[in-house]
């Protein structure tokens, strides 16, 4: 069974494909026939602006065997009616029979081989289908058809549509392309919120309006806010664009500046100026007080108060109203603290520059002089004191030595002191002092005295103490000669 179908499948494969064959052979062939019986040459469709001129062409083909009898070029309007507008005949010459094209049409070559014509001072109903249309022996009537479009720049426009600020939305722009074909596209560029509605109007020549809205809720800030048009359309070489500043309408708002807190009495250059915002501009600026009038010592020009000198007499409320045609603002400045004497205004900035700079120079001095400081106590550590020490103290009391004989022991000029002997202390005891008399001896710790008795030491035949006295074991100084 398997085998028996796929024969089959194959046989009626093979005559779809040749089915398909022989239909695009027949459409091949009607379609070569078309072009060959098509023996009027002619431009299928041409463009054209108003008040320009356009040439028609149209000549006969394949003329070999078939006699021209004459031409004709018939118009057909976009209803569908349809008008002879040029006619040539080799005997009988050249004809225009529709008024409206009367002086506007030329044949270019006076031939029935060729005869193209020109319509001049185009006009946008001449849009339409134009025929040349021979008549032909023994084949009879050969024509060809060419379509003329007319394009129609159109006439842009953008302008602001003055509204009121309010809660609702509202038309605020408009943007038209008038008269134009085919008909333009408009777009809105813009920041804010809104909606765009259009409508497109025809014209009886042909040429279509489109008028586009731009919507919005208005406010006070919408007022001079730009937004921009553009219209783009086949004839414009470029896109046109058109910037147009939104026009809201509002009351005044007011608010008073100039006021420095520093309205000391005497001070003769105190100005306070009434700042309003408004749409149409205030009509009327006005300053008063909550009594009405205003102090001897001010003066109001336009919409500044210059107080003459400052003085008790402006330490009150100042108010500020301004006008339009939609309403009313006000604005007021509450008491004025008057100063006896003028406050102490702070310095430029170069002086707390030039005390900056002076108070890191004092920082860096303080740290300079501590690290001296710290520097010269340690020197002082390690070297030798530098203060002079206490006087000498004997170790006993000063009544002992005063008991004891002048004349040093005969020991002690050759021998050093020993441990059982008196001596004297550096630090401590009872120090010897001018209190003690001085002809007991007791000035030099009661050693023998340096003078006696207006004799020298030399003379006496012994060597001062003090000379077999090492300097390491006591510090008094050795004798002196006077």
């Amino acid at each position: 069974m398997a085998r028996e179908k796929r024969p089959a499948a194959a046989a009626a494969a093979a005559s779809f494909a040749l089915t398909n064959s022989w239909l695009m052979a027949a459409a091949l062939l009607l379609t070569a026939r078309g072009v060959a019986g098509q023996k009027v040459r002619v431009e299928e469709e041409l463009e054209a602006y108003p008040t320009e001129s356009v040439d028609l062409r149209c000549m006969f083909v394949d003329g070999v065997g078939t006699k021209l009898t004459q031409v004709s070029w018939i118009f057909e309007h976009a209803d569908g009616q349809r008008d002879n507008i040029a006619v040539y005949h080799p005997t009988y010459g050249e004809s225009f029979p529709n008024q409206s094209f009367r002086g506007r049409v030329v044949f270019l070559q006076k031939s029935l081989e060729n005869p193209s014509i020109r319509i001049s001072n185009l006009k946008m109903s001449d849009a339409g289908r134009y025929t040349c249309e021979y008549a032909t022996y023994p084949t009879g009537n050969e024509q060809g058809t060419t379509t003329l479009i007319m394009l129609a720049k159109p006439k842009n426009s953008a302008k602001a549509v003055t509204v009121q600020a309010g809660s609702r939305s509202v038309i605020v722009a408009s943007c038209d392309a008038a008269n134009g074909k085919p008909v333009a596209t408009i777009k809105w560029i813009s920041q804010g919120t809104f909606t765009v509605s259009s409508n497109t109007e025809s014209n009886p020549d042909g040429t279509v309006t489109l008028r586009s809205q731009y919507w919005t809720v208005p406010t006070p800030a919408d007022n001079d806010r730009e937004v921009s048009c553009r219209v783009d359309q086949k004839t414009l070489e470029r896109p046109w664009i058109h910037i147009v500043k939104l026009s809201v309408e509002y009351p005044p708002t007011v608010s008073i500046e100039g006021y420095d807190n520093n309205w000391y009495v005497g001070r003769s250059d105190a100005v306070l100026t009434c700042v309003s915002n408004a749409n149409p501009p205030p009509s009327e600026i006005a300053w008063t007080t909550p009594s009405g009038f205003l102090p001897d010592t001010v003066m109001v020009v336009d919409n500044k108060l210059m107080v003459k000198k400052v003085d008790y007499a402006v330490n009150t409320t100042f108010i500020c109203e301004a006008k339009n045609k939609l309403g009313t603002g006000r604005q007021q400045m509450s008491t004025i603290v008057i100063e006896e004497k003028r406050p102490i205004i702070p310095g430029p900035t170069t002086g707390a520059i030039i005390g900056g700079i002076i108070g890191a120079l004092a920082f860096f001095g303080a740290i300079i002089g501590a690290v001296f400081l710290i520097r010269k106590c340690k020197d002082d550590e390690n070297g030798p004191p530098k203060h002079k020490p206490p006087p000498p103290v004997k170790a006993g009391s000063s009544t002992e030595m005063l008991h004891k004989p002048s004349a040093p022991p005969a020991g002690l000029e050759t021998a050093p002191l020993s441990r059982g002997e008196v001596y004297y202390e550096p630090t401590g005891g009872e120090p010897v002092s001018n209190l003690d008399d001085e002809t007991t001896g007791a000035l030099n710790g009661g050693a023998a005295p340096v003078l006696d008795n207006g004799n020298d030491l030399e003379s006496s035949g012994h060597e001062p103490l003090a000379a077999n006295i090492s300097r390491g074991e006591s510090f008094v100084s050795p004798a002196m000669y006077v």
